[in-house]
């Protein structure tokens, strides 16, 4: 599996949130691959590549850590979620040459990362969408006889949970696509190996 997802819901103490008024943090981070040959960094790519949640491991991983400030106000006896803004990290994993490549590996090395990577941005914008989804869908929800606001939650986590299980059956279908036979990530690493 090329892409996994970690997803961590915290309700922070709530403030005044926009639904629009959000961005999101990036980070790149590497492993270290080694090798003076294809086969070599392949290898070395299988040895040391980030674990899945499976407990495989993957050549990239794109993991992400959701976090929220939800503003509910009653309204008479409802509860009313008014905003909820959310706080993104995502996170990509991706392989670099611990040692400098000679040409030829260099040179098939270039495409073999910008492809890999540019899969993963793929997940990183899928990330992004299921934020907004989570806003547009949650965003507004009322709950009669709630001026507590208490029985409200539940029904959030729910249209969370059904957002985020929309996402990842998503996430999967593409990365099926992709690293099928015949798929980008299999072409891109024929590439980098023969």
């Amino acid at each position: 599996m090329l892409a996994f997802f970690a997803v961590w819901s915290v309700i922070l103490p709530q403030l005044p949130a926009q639904a629009n008024d959000w961005s999101v943090t990036e980070q790149v981070k590497t492993y270290p691959v080694r090798g003076n040959d294809a086969l070599a960094l392949y290898r070395s790519i299988d040895d040391n590549g980030p674990k899945t949640s499976l407990g495989t491991r993957a050549i990239a991983l794109t993991e992400f850590d959701l976090r929220w400030r939800r503003d509910y106000q009653p309204d008479g006896s409802a509860c009313v979620l008014t905003g909820a803004k959310p706080f993104l990290t995502i996170t990509t994993t991706l392989p670099k040459p611990a040692g400098k490549l000679n040409k030829d590996m260099a040179t098939r090395w270039k495409p073999f990362i910008g492809g890999i990577t540019a899969h993963e941005a793929v997940h990183g914008k899928m990330i992004r969408e299921l934020t907004a989804e989570i806003v547009t869908r949650t965003v507004g929800t009322r709950m009669n006889n709630d001026a507590a606001c208490k029985k409200i939650r539940p029904l959030i986590l729910e249209k969370v949970k059904a957002a985020y299980a929309a996402h990842l059956a998503r996430s999967r279908e593409f990365d099926r696509v992709e690293m099928g036979k015949g798929g980008n990530v299999e072409q891109l690493v024929r590439a980098l190996v023969e």
